[in-house]
């Protein structure tokens, strides 16, 4: 008897016949896809039945997708009925159309035949493979960590892009881009990708940067942009050498009372007033989490030094290399500082009494997402604050006593910050806001 290490009953006589089985390994399968599982069995005796079983549940449970009987000649099932090739090699093929998460998994083949001794015998042999799903990433998207945050006209700071790439199974390998070059690895200790809130670091240089090291078209524009604006009248604001970090004081060029040379709208940009001596590094980060249904979640971060000079209209990309992907996944984010508000007023006409909305407009493609400050020149708004946050200014039951006022809002991102001033003005019983 020839029998093989996969026989679950041995042979007692020479004439039991022999019988072994294999199925043809598989790639991994994208979700979706239709999948044939083909089993191959060799044999010199009579076929007595063919089961297909699906492993579940960390293989406490098997259950049947397909089953052959030869006794009764009868199958029921979707799949494909067997195939006899010759006169000793066979094979029975499982068909599993458009795939799903819950078909990734272990899949036995069983073969029985008659043992030729004795046909209450049955001789049996299986084979095994494992089925691998594979999932695309659903999303990916860019944001800036710690976002609105404040722009800093006196020092450098940190600024964190995060890359988060959801539903993909495995986890993806997350890359990112700089005005579409990749940006270099430089190798650390830390190299292996972990699960949880454990991370993989990594240090990243700024090669690519050199070429710009040597281009201050963006600092002679800044600088340009600053002189020119600093010839505006500005009501609030500070010189070129304002001594006060976020805050304006009068020009020292024009002595005469702000309320007589001040347009009703005026915007303003500020630009550091540091300069960076050094390239900066850029540092990377990644962290993967399992989902409930089997996918992965990865943040991807990197990190550096802000220079708004370099940086400010720098195009960044986070690119997704996934096996499940002919081409790479990618989402892209300009980083720029934000120019002066759009300020609408609502009702356009108000009489005395009612309440004023002053609303940003705009400021979508704007990243990183601005914050915005309201101010009063030259007093505390209308309930008594010295300043106000967010998109929208509401002013309360208006008083007549507000005819003139200047209220300001300061739009703010890390790479730079922009002033609007808007005039408030009430004839008799009516208000209006001119921008």
């Amino acid at each position: 008897c020839r029998a093989t290490p996969s026989l679950k009953k041995s042979c007692s006589v020479l004439m039991c016949g022999y019988l072994t089985v294999s199925i043809e390994p598989l790639p991994p399968v994208v979700i979706g896809d239709t999948v044939t599982l083909k089993c191959n069995f060799q044999t010199d005796g009579n076929l007595r039945e063919i089961v297909w079983f699906q492993v579940i549940e960390g293989g406490g449970v098997k259950q049947k997708i397909f089953t052959y009987d030869a006794m009764y000649n009868t199958s029921y099932s979707h799949m494909e009925d067997i195939h006899r090739h010759d006169d000793l090699v066979y094979q029975s093929t499982v068909r599993l159309p458009e795939v799903q998460m819950e078909d990734d998994g272990l899949y036995e083949c069983h073969v029985g035949i008659y043992d030729k001794s004795s046909r209450d015998k049955v001789i049996l042999a299986s084979g095994s493979i494992i089925l691998t799903v594979i999932v695309p990433p659903k999303s990916i998207s860019v944001v800036a960590a710690n976002s609105p945050a404040p722009f800093s006209r006196y020092e450098a700071q940190n600024f964190t892009l995060v890359c988060i790439v959801t539903g993909a199974k495995p986890a993806p390998m997350v890359y990112f881009k700089r005005d579409g070059e990749l940006i270099d690895v430089v190798p650390t200790a830390q190299s292996s990708s972990t699960v949880g809130d454990q991370s993989q670091a990594g240090l990243w240089s700024s090669r690519i940067l050199s070429s710009r090291d040597l281009d201050d078209t963006k600092l002679h524009k800044s600088l340009s942009l600053l002189e020119e604006e600093g010839k505006l009248a500005r009501l609030g604001q500070d010189g070129p050498e304002g001594p006060e970090p976020g805050r304006e004081q009068g020009s020292k060029s024009d002595p005469k009372p702000t309320s007589e040379v001040i347009p009703e709208t005026v915007v303003s940009r500020e630009f550091p007033r540091w300069v960076q001596s050094s390239d900066p590094l850029y540092y990377f980060q990644h962290r993967q989490q399992a989902a409930g249904d089997g996918t992965m979640e990865v943040r991807a971060m990197l990190t550096w030094s802000l220079n708004p000079q370099l940086d400010n209209e720098a195009l960044f990309s986070c690119e997704v290399n996934h096996p499940a992907l002919s081409m790479p996944m990618q989402a892209e984010v300009t980083l720029a500082a934000p120019r002066g508000p759009k300020l609408t007023m609502s009702p356009g006409k108000a009489k005395v009494g009612d309440t004023v909305r002053i609303t940003v407009q705009g400021f979508h493609e704007v990243f990183p997402e601005p914050m915005f400050t309201w101010t009063k020149v030259g007093g505390r708004l209308l309930d008594g604050r010295e300043e106000h946050d967010g998109r929208e200014l509401i002013l309360e039951r208006v008083p007549a006593e507000l005819n003139g006022s200047m209220f300001r809002c300061t739009a703010q991102n890390p790479l730079g910050s922009t002033d609007t001033h808007t005039r408030l003005i009430v004839f008799g019983g009516s208000v209006y806001v001119r921008i």
